[in-house]
């Protein structure tokens, strides 16, 4: 039985984020993505038309996760158990989706991501995370402290790479850290 669209998509997605990281967003073309996917370029067109066609649907899925968490979070008391349930549920997302993929394609290509409207989308997802995660009243501190902690969540799988321990090991670290982060000034 042949792959189902949404298992191609998804294929295409996934070499298109790993060329993007290992090449540049720039640098790396539709053409590439095809030739590792073993496809024509039209096979490819026919799911996506450009670089940012497969760009943009990666961070939509992205942004529906973000937004999910911000509408749980909003739904809750803003106690200290909903702040760590924020860090959780980011780092959950992180391990498990393409949040992860797409923090390490906006770190490698940050010039691009100014240049792209999926750039905004998830920063505005971010900037709301960081919002429900204050304290109310919370002085500067406090608020970097909270967003050091989503900080530390998307970026400990690119920055902890040369340290000792497994990936589930360097996650579970960086999510005390992250928990550590929000609950300091409780």
């Amino acid at each position: 039985m042949p792959p189902r669209r949404r298992d191609t998509r998804e294929r295409i997605q996934d070499v298109a984020l790993t060329l993007f990281s290992e090449q540049g967003y720039e640098r790396a073309s539709l053409r590439e993505i095809a030739e590792r996917l073993d496809v024509t370029k039209a096979a490819l067109y026919y799911h996506f038309k450009t670089k940012e066609d497969i760009l943009t649907s990666v961070v939509e899925e992205v942004a529906a996760a973000l937004d999910d968490v911000v509408a749980w979070a909003r739904e809750q008391p803003p106690v200290t158990e909903t702040r760590r349930g924020i860090v959780r549920r980011i780092a959950r997302l992180i391990r498990e989706g393409r949040v992860y993929h797409i923090m390490r394609f906006f770190n490698e290509n940050q010039t691009a991501m100014r240049d792209l409207s999926a750039g905004e989308e998830i920063s505005d997802r971010i900037r709301a995370i960081w919002a429900l995660l204050n304290i109310p009243g919370g002085d500067l501190t406090a608020q970097l402290r909270s967003r050091l902690a989503v900080t530390t969540l998307m970026l400990s799988h690119v920055t902890t790479l040369d340290l000792d321990g497994t990936d589930d090991e360097r996650a579970e670290a960086a999510l005390a850290l992250a928990l550590d982060l929000v609950t300091a000034d409780d």
